[in-house]
């Protein structure tokens, strides 16, 4: 026997088709049963959509606050007008993968720099030349009800994306994918990839990849995004411009618009700092 429920979806789908009330008769259902089990599934839609939201928050504290436990980032959401139950976030993070990198009984510093590689970085965002300093991360990319992550390299000679990969999954393979895509790359003689503290970039297989490449390591002090601007930057003009315009439903639609976005931002898109050059441009128009 189809249940109460299936036969309310069935009719749902039906009733623009067909009359209502044939389609209520021939279920066997009645009119305020149907309305009540829309209102339902309509609160259980807010429900959905308003966890997505929180989760996009939860994504965005998390990059800035690794070491945010559930009950810290219960107040900074709350800081930011998402008044939200602790068990809530809780089970969001646990949804998310997201948990607190403090080890029990390990005090955090802040602002303390990384054990594996030091800032050579240290916000000099200028470059003479190719492929001497390049900075790469992750971002997170909201598809229909999950999400998906976009892993980056960014020349800042010119600001060019030189590599990118998007998985579904927040992992090692990811980091190791995109750096694959710069062997044979022509690094200048002391080139440095510089990134976050993320447990990504703090490994030993990163370090070692790193180090296969010929250039040096460098990381960002712990917590601190702007030691790291550029690439952000960069992720904030791929979803302002692109993505929450697009609201992609599918991985294949969001990768797709990425790809999209970053040939338009590679060779089309002007920026102020090169006198309204695209990154292709200037690198041309300084190569003739």
């Amino acid at each position: 026997m189809v249940l109460k429920a299936e036969r309310f979806q069935i009719i749902d789908g039906l009733r623009k088709t067909y009359p209502l009330a044939w389609l209520l008769k021939i279920a066997e259902v009645s009119r305020a049963g149907y309305y009540k089990w829309r209102k339902t599934q309509s609160a259980r839609s807010l429900r959905l959509e308003k966890n997505l939201w929180i989760k996009e928050h939860i994504l965005a504290i998390h990059k800035l606050h690794p070491y945010y436990g559930y009950k810290r980032m219960t107040r900074a959401l709350s800081r930011e007008g998402i008044v939200v139950n602790h068990k809530r976030v809780r089970r969001l993070m646990r949804d998310l993968g997201v948990q607190s990198v403090i080890r029990k009984k390990r005090p955090f510093y802040g602002r303390r720099g990384s054990v594996v590689f030091h800032n050579v970085l240290n916000r000099e965002f200028h470059a003479e030349m190719r492929f001497h300093k390049l900075v790469t991360d992750i971002t997170y990319v909201r598809i229909g009800d999950t999400f998906a992550y976009l892993s980056a390299v960014l020349d800042l000679y010119n600001n060019e994306i030189v590599a990118w990969e998007v998985s579904t999954r927040n992992d090692l393979e990811l980091v190791h994918n995109t750096l694959n895509q710069l062997r044979g790359k022509p690094f200048s003689k002391g080139a440095l990839l510089h990134s976050d503290q993320g447990f990504q970039y703090t490994t030993k297989a990163y370090e070692n990849q790193v180090k296969e490449l010929g250039i040096r390591g460098s990381h960002s002090r712990r917590g601190n995004c702007h030691d790291n601007a550029c690439i952000e930057s960069f992720f904030s003009h791929l979803k302002t411009e692109k993505l929450y315009l697009l609201c992609p439903k599918t991985a294949d639609q969001a990768y797709l618009a990425i790809q999209e976005y970053i040939e338009f931002y590679n060779t089309a898109r002007f920026q102020e700092k090169f006198n309204g050059l695209s990154p292709i441009e200037y690198r041309e128009k300084a190569a003739a």
